[in-house]
């Protein structure tokens, strides 16, 4: 089959940076979709993006589709003739659509069909529309329209290049003739027009269209452009004795940002430097997309890296100017540091007393006295001082209100952190205000001290039980509240620090702590299947399955409710469970461990502590952790009959059983003791309801009493 490279470009003004590579990503899959939706075969394709650009490179590109053959089921034979043989209307309507004699028609099998030749059209003919098709789907938030023309697309078009080989398919799209002038560097290249032709670099188009314009001084080749940016800047950053802060999103903008990359080293007055340094980062990558530089231990450098779009022979004015820019935005963030530093940072809870958090739930103080109360609640489940999580809880919000988190959103508790530690607050509380946001993305760390885990789980339970409380839960892809990345957070604390926490008890804390607010009476359970649900989505999002062996009805009702995958299920197990009972389930999860389908097995049940103290457990029972030879007291040799696998094997088995029978039977017990306490419970309510109502028998007996010695009294006075 004869094949050509295929090679589409779109020239347009400067691209949104952000969503450059987005698009091209996007152009490349609707693209390769649509080849592949109309048969035609390649080899490989690749995108290129730059801020002027995206293109389509296309390699062994066949230039014609196959021939196929189509077939068309009609009516069943039986409606399509009647009792002598003769053709019914819906038999000539079927053939009359498809344009073909009644004769032609195979009856053979159930229904009529018609099988027609459909020869394939040529790669020219196909790929304008698959171009089409492949812009019109790009991710695009709001398009534009410009001129007198009616065409949308992100930015103005301007140019056109569509080569099949060294020839240009003739075609118009977004206003653009196609041809094969492509644009080089505005400012760089000795002539901007560059007419792209394939004889003069046989290899490949591909190569040919990178080579040539890079010789126009534009590095099309998006991770190209990205590492060229990457070695100079970190090659710089050596040289000035620290190393280069590249965020993923901001390198990407970046190199959004230029067709050919200049890095450059500017500098700032060192004075800046005792603002707090996340300031200064945060303005400097988010407002001018520098690269700052770091020392060793973290501490910012009065130093920054700057990618011009140029190859200037006087570099020094470039830098002057950066400088020049970024010097007022440093100054902004030294003034605000300043003025917030004049008033306590306590004092800023009586602003937040008029910032609404939510309609219907009040203000963003009332959410920091509520979380005061949850995290003290939480550091005494916990372990920790109930006091600091109770301050560190009110103190949580204050820097809403500072000049600096007003300028700097991203900024929101690093602040008050800084500001506490200005006000002499503890070292505890302090930490806290920064990681009540913890994590904040995944893979995030998490809080460090006990104080700000309490105030981490008392911020996004109460964000999660407010909006569920007033039936406002995330629907589609709407999360306006983020309770899933909340959620998330949440078990994240839970889980890698061990806390034993109760979820539903710390969910029924928060509830009380609305108050009259809340209209939803099923919260905190709503709350907990969100988690649970979550909790499912984090590990499978990591490509980790759950099964299920499920033992008594309650169980099996939850969570079928969660539609989580059942393996086996047992019930009627009655107060005095037998282990023969268990067998059958314990056997169909040991087989599924043998046959490598799940990879871990293990055990969670109640745990009896005593009578008023049961606690959940969860153990691994496969794959068995092997002893440490340390805790051994002495080591022996053994000849087994029969062998040790075989004796291993069987005795596994019994003690996988016995694992799961006394997991059952502390279950028994735990329900047992929560039987018992809430039996005693109701005979105290009881004995005081005996006790009130005495009272007030006795109270009505005495009026009554003395209702009748008033009517004997007034009887004999009036005798």
């Amino acid at each position: 089959m004869t094949t050509l490279p295929f090679l589409v470009e779109l020239g347009c003004e400067e691209l949104p940076p952000k969503s450059l590579k987005a698009l091209a990503e996007s152009f490349l899959a609707g693209v390769e979709a649509g080849l592949k939706q109309a048969g035609l075969s390649y080899d490989h394709a690749r995108y290129y993006a730059a801020p002027r650009r995206l293109a389509v490179s296309v390699q062994h590109l066949a230039l014609q589709q196959p021939d196929r053959t189509l077939h068309v089921d009609g009516p069943p034979v039986k409606a399509a003739f009647d009792a002598n043989g003769n053709p019914t209307q819906a038999a000539l309507g079927f053939a009359k659509k498809n344009g073909v004699d009644i004769n032609e028609i195979d009856r053979s099998g159930e229904k009529l069909r018609v099988s027609k030749h459909i020869q394939g059209d040529s790669a020219v003919a196909l790929l304008p529309q698959i171009v089409q098709q492949a812009l019109d789907n790009l991710p695009i938030a709001k398009r534009m329209r410009w001129g007198a023309s009616k065409v949308e697309f992100v930015r103005p078009t301007q140019w056109l290049v569509m080569l099949l080989g060294d020839k240009v398919v003739p075609t118009t799209i977004l206003s653009q003739q196609a041809d094969r002038v492509t644009r080089g560097h505005r400012f760089m290249a000795q002539d901007e027009r560059l007419a792209l032709h394939y004889t003069n670099y046989p290899a490949s188009l591909e190569h040919s269209y990178e080579t040539q314009l890079e010789m126009a001084y534009v590095v099309p080749d998006f991770a190209k452009r990205q590492q060229m940016i990457v070695s100079a800047v970190e090659k710089l950053a050596a040289e000035q004795g620290g190393k280069a802060l590249m965020p993923a999103a901001l390198l990407d903008e970046v190199t959004a940002l230029v067709e050919y990359p200049v890095p450059l080293v500017c500098s700032f007055e060192e004075r800046f430097l005792h603002v707090p340094q996340e300031a200064l980062i945060s303005t400097m990558q988010d407002n001018q997309k520098y690269f700052c530089l770091v020392d060793n231990n973290g501490k910012l450098l009065p130093r920054f890296i700057t990618v011009a779009n140029v190859k200037s022979t006087n570099a020094k004015f470039i830098v002057e100017g950066n400088e020049k820019v970024v010097r007022p935005r440093l100054t902004d963030a030294e003034f605000f540091f300043k003025q917030d530093k004049k008033t306590k940072l306590e004092s800023r809870n009586e602003r937040l007393k008029t910032v609404v958090f939510q309609a219907q739930l009040g203000t963003v103080y009332e959410k920091a006295e509520r979380i005061s109360e949850l995290a003290a609640f939480i550091a005494a489940q916990i372990g920790g001082d109930v006091a600091l999580a109770q301050r560190a809880g009110i103190l949580a919000k204050c820097d809403l209100a500072t000049e600096m988190v007003g300028e700097f959103p991203e900024l929101q508790g690093i602040a008050g952190y800084y500001y506490a530690q200005h006000d002499g607050e503890a070292n505890d509380v302090a930490l806290a205000l920064n990681e009540q946001y913890l994590p904040k993305f995944a893979g995030d760390v998490l809080p460090s001290t006990k104080t700000g885990l309490a105030v981490a789980i008392a911020d996004k339970l109460d964000t999660l039980v407010g909006i569920f409380g007033i039936n406002q839960p995330p629907t589609g892809s709407k999360d306006p509240f983020g309770l899933r990345r909340a959620a998330i957070g949440l078990l994240r604390i839970i889980i890698e620090k061990e806390l034993a926490l109760d979820i539903n008890v710390l969910s029924q804390q928060a509830v009380n702590a609305y108050g009259s607010k809340l209209s939803n009476a099923n919260t905190v359970n709503e709350v907990f299947e969100f988690l649970l649900g979550r909790y499912r989505a984090m590990y499978e999002e990591q490509g980790i399955a759950v099964e299920l062996c499920l033992i008594g009805s309650k169980a099996q009702q939850f969570f079928r409710r969660l539609k989580y995958p059942i393996s086996a299920t047992i019930t009627h197990l009655g107060d005095k469970p037998h282990a023969a009972a268990l067998i059958g389930a314990v056997k169909v999860m040991l087989d599924a461990y043998v046959e490598g389908r799940i990879d871990k097995l293990s055990i969670v049940h109640a745990e009896f502590i005593n009578t008023m103290s049961q606690k959940p457990l969860t153990r691994q029972l496969l794959p068995a952790e092997p002893v440490k030879s340390s805790e051994l007291q002495d080591m022996w040799d053994y000849i087994y009959e029969p062998s040790a696998a075989e004796l291993l094997e069987g005795f596994m088995a019994r003690y996988i059983e016995s694992q799961v029978y006394l997991g059952a039977v502390e279950n028994v017990a735990c329900e047992m003791a929560a039987r018992m306490v809430a039996m005693k419970s109701a005979t105290d309510n009881a004995g005081k309801l005996i006790d009130e109502l005495q009272l007030i028998y006795n109270k009505a007996r005495q009026a009554a009493i003395t209702k009748e010695i008033s009517e004997i009294v007034g009887g004999a006075a009036a005798v």
